[in-house]
């Protein structure tokens, strides 16, 4: 069973959200996704200043099944990239929620994320896919 940390907030592409207590927006990829990828071997984190619409694709994990992209969850500029990914992309299989963090985003809208997927409505698209 996938870890669903429920202070977080999910999309439907598997993708989590932690807002900061600055309003910033740590992003990364779920248990869930991690597993099904299996070992990364690439991540490839957006350009520090580049700005995204709400289901753009903004980054790429690769492993050593598959390639995928990772969405921008709402509207936003990108405020930090994890660029040590490049060279240890394990972070993200071995602390998807902690050191495998992917971007940090300051969203247009901050009300954006309450219309992200709590903890139990991510727990029921796991639940759909498998």
């Amino acid at each position: 069973m996938s870890d669903v940390p429920a202070e977080l907030k999910y999309t439907k592409s598997h993708e989590w959200v932690k807002v900061g207590d600055d309003g910033t927006l740590t992003v990364g990829i779920t248990d869930h996704a991690q597993a099904a990828l299996g070992d990364l071997v690439y991540v490839e984190a957006p350009e520090t200043g580049e700005s995204y619409a709400p289901g753009d694709a903004c980054a790429v994990v690769e492993s050593v099944k598959a390639a995928s992209d990772i969405y921008c969850p709402v509207a936003g500029e990108i405020v930090e990239s994890h660029e040590s990914l490049a060279d240890e992309p394990e972070h993200v299989n071995e602390d998807p929620y902690g050191d495998g963090w992917i971007f940090k985003l300051k969203p247009e809208n901050p009300g954006d994320v309450d219309e992200l997927l709590d903890a139990d409505a991510y727990q029921k698209v796991i639940d759909e896919e498998d």
